[in-house]
């Protein structure tokens, strides 16, 4: 997720939040050891065994073998605008925004002079990815052939004055660099303007293989090539019993009936399905829509949904446009590709217009790589601001449980079990195999208790805290999923410091989450803000308070379970500067292994590796963006800390139980981007000697183009030193792929 995306708090509900948990957990057992329970019978006392691992069973899949270290030198911090890479290792560009997936439309020119909609370009914003590979017949397989489709999702055009010749122009003015979550009177807007921003987001499956020199590559005209875009039919599919329910909140004037809705937006990280689909996520959707000065709300309801989701309102009565001005177009009033951005209800029915339009976002959207079939949004998982979608291990005869979280400041970690037990013949099964497993299931969110534990608290309106919540009525359980922000809040879900990408461990099955940061503004009045015990200012320069450096979390089920309603947690590291101190640096990093931000993370099954991927703005003073290899533990091998806040008037003596410390033997910098970017989305082929890592955004804070050229802040990758690919000029969003140079398996 791009650092400019909005991090306000939108979650105004008395729910505990992580840090008050700490610090009652902690103080409970420091009054235990206070009692007379000395040092060495610490781990006796329940809570700490069970922080330390208890008699769980472990996941029941096998594990791939232990990683046997970390086989590359530490690289330093870096400012230059390029990818730096430790000795031994290259990359290269495989597509980048704009590319062309056919012959048939002109190949880019990196001066915005497109004319064509960018239904079949590689679209801006690369993130969340994965490899599938495809074999002789043509179907999934999971396991290596010659084939193999890339498919990522594009986040954002939030940068798309670079792709329009003289910068987005609002009134025939160019120059003006919009921010998508900033609202002002844009004027009117070029129709193709708005449908190449549009176009840019969405999800890209491109066919890449390697060339006759053994490097990787994207295979242009390839039939397997496809673009999903903001435009894209889609279908509404759920429960079957809450089905006809769950469409009469999606009726518009698009399609009466709800059982369709068009397009994805703001996709960031992904999922992979056992059965071989890809999970696009909806995270920052609600900053597009946008209601005109004088509009009100359809009632009382709708109001109290777009207030907790954040749809826009105009910022005062004379506003005629909002997010990146798509609704306010010349033709706007005749073509709905334009005017179903403005969610004001001038219809005597939603039939008539589409004030209904947000509720068609923010979800989790399963597509078929190796078909054309229309997507689907899978309603079953919840509608929030979803940041990956990444499932447990499958075990034959068990539900599967999809692991997610919602990326915002105080929201929350969902948990979905399929009501469907896994049969390993439904590999390759496409959509048919999605329709029966994301379709019927229970949807959860994530209570952590005092003790080191947590459980999982269903989402359904038989609870009578959700049937009898006040501050959202829900009529019936397709609101529950509809508006599941309200249902967690209902339920007393525990806060979380923007829950981003989440990730399985496959050695053991335990999960992972990304609590990217944290500000003082979104702190709790009783405690430290987000899911730290941390709160300190911060001391590069940037003045930042709060918890700017993020950490993460990890859990495990009870006995592995998917369908575990109880689990373990403790926290995996903390981002911070080498010399912060201790009280800030937990995590003792150093040098060669201090990160701040972190937010995407994935694990190889190749090598068992944990990779860490920063998206900044505390630390890039003194480093661009970042990926980090790691070696992981378990959960509970480490202990329980206190920590003297330097901000002690505020918040005092804080506590936290930690992770083992990984040291740099156990913890790396692998990568450092260039200037401005993003290091989000990675993958990797099937034998671990190739990785897929995406660069977001490079040069996002250039300035809008007036009537001279752009003041690059960065030129990345025309301009790479070490591997320059495509037009000199503006910079793009791109794929890379990281090879050794003796052919190696990454990271060893």
């Amino acid at each position: 997720m791009s650092h400019h995306d909005p991090e306000e708090n939108l979650n105004d509900s008395p729910n505990e939040h992580f840090q008050q948990v700490l610090e009652r957990a902690t103080l409970s057992r420091r009054n235990l050891i206070r009692g007379g329970v000395g040092l060495a019978a610490v781990s006796s006392i329940p809570f700490l065994a069970a922080c330390g691992g208890g008699s769980d069973a472990p996941a029941p899949a096998p594990a791939p073998a232990p990683a046997p270290g970390l086989g590359f030198t530490a690289i330093d911090k870096s400012l230059l605008d390029d990818v730096i890479l430790p000795a031994g290792y290259t990359y290269k560009v495989v597509h980048a925004t704009g590319d062309r997936l056919v012959s048939s439309i002109p190949a880019y020119t990196n001066l915005g002079t497109e004319t064509d909609e960018w239904t079949m370009r590689v679209g801006d914003h690369h993130d969340g990815m994965d490899l599938f590979y495809v074999n002789g017949s043509g179907n999934y397989s999971a396991t290596e052939t010659t084939r193999a489709l890339l498919v990522m999702n594009h986040e954002s055009s939030a940068d798309a004055h670079f792709f329009h010749p003289s910068g987005q122009t609002s009134g025939g003015v160019a120059g003006k660099k919009f921010s998508q979550f900033d609202s002002w009177d844009l004027g009117v807007r070029p129709e193709l303007e708005v449908l190449k921003e549009i176009n840019h987001h969405g999800v890209s499956v491109v066919e890449v293989g390697k060339n006759g020199a053994g490097q990787w590559e994207y295979k242009l005209d390839s039939l397997y090539n496809r673009r999903v875009t903001g435009q894209s039919l889609m279908r509404i599919d759920g429960p079957a019993a809450h089905l006809a329910a769950i469409k009469s909140f999606m009726v518009t004037a698009y399609d009466t009936t709800g059982a369709t809705s068009r397009g994805t937006l703001n996709n960031c990280g992904h999922g992979k399905t056992p059965w071989g689909t890809y999970l696009a996520c909806e995270e920052n959707w609600a900053a597009y829509f946008f209601m005109p000065g004088g509009s009100v709300d359809v009632d009382a309801k709708t109001k109290a949904s777009r207030l907790r989701y954040g749809v826009m309102r105009a910022p005062n009565a004379g506003a005629t446009a909002g997010s990146q001005g798509w609704s306010n177009t010349a033709t706007a009033a005749t073509d709905n590709r334009f005017g179903r951005w403005d969610v004001s209800a001038p219809g005597a029915t939603a039939a008539q217009d589409f004030r209904n339009e947000p509720n068609t976002f923010g979800y989790i959207v399963e597509i078929d790589p190796l078909t054309s079939g229309t997507p689907a949004k899978r309603v079953a998982l919840g509608r929030f601001a979803h940041e990956a979608a990444v499932c447990g291990i499958p075990v034959v005869g068990q539900p599967l449980a999809f692991y997610m979280g919602c990326d915002s400041r105080n929201e929350y970690i969902y948990k979905f079990v399929s009501a469907a037990v896994w049969r390993a013949s439904d590999v390759g099964g496409g959509m048919a195999a999605g329709d029966r497993y994301l379709n019927e299931g229970k949807l959860y969110v994530a209570k952590f208790n005092d003790n080191g534990s947590g459980e999982w608290i269903e989402l359904n309106i038989a609870n009578p805290l959700i049937s009898g919540y006040a501050t959202y009525v829900f009529a019936n359980q397709a609101d529950v999923l509809i508006n599941a922000r309200h249902a967690a809040d209902a339920v007393g879900a525990t806060k979380m410091d923007r829950p981003e990408w989440g990730a399985v461990n496959p050695a053991n099955g335990e999960i992972y989450f990304t609590m990217t940061n944290s500000n003082a503004a979104s702190r709790p009045v009783t405690g430290t803000n987000g899911a730290n015990p941390r709160s300190y200012a911060d001391n590069d320069g940037r003045a930042q308070t709060g918890n700017p450096n993020g950490h993460i979390v990890r859990f495990k089920e009870t006995a592995g379970a998917s369908s575990a309603t109880s689990f373990k947690w403790d926290i995996f590291l903390f981002g911070a500067e080498a010399d912060a101190g201790a009280n800030i640096n937990l995590s003792g990093l150093t040098a060669k292994n201090d990160f701040s931000s972190p937010d995407g993370l994935w694990f190889s099954k190749a090598t068992g590796i944990c990779w860490i991927q920063t998206d900044d703005g505390a630390y890039t003073d003194q480093s661009n963006c970042m990926l980090l290899a790691a070696i992981p533990g378990a959960v509970g091998d480490g202990s329980a800390i206190t920590v003297n806040n330097s901000l002690g008037g505020v918040n005092g003596t804080q506590n936290t139980f930690i992770g083992a410390a990984l040291g740099e033997a156990k913890l790396r910098r692998f990568m450092v981007s260039p200037k401005g970017a993003e290091v989000t989305g990675i993958t990797e082929s099937a034998d671990g000697r190739a990785i897929f890592v995406n660069i977001q955004h490079p040069g996002e804070n250039t300035p809008a183009l007036g009537a001279g050229p752009f003041a690059f802040q960065s030129q990345w990758p025309g301009n790479s030193p070490s591997a320059p690919y495509g037009p000199l000029g503006r910079p793009r969003s791109a794929t890379i792929v990281i090879t050794r140079t003796d052919g190696g398996v990454i990271g060893q």
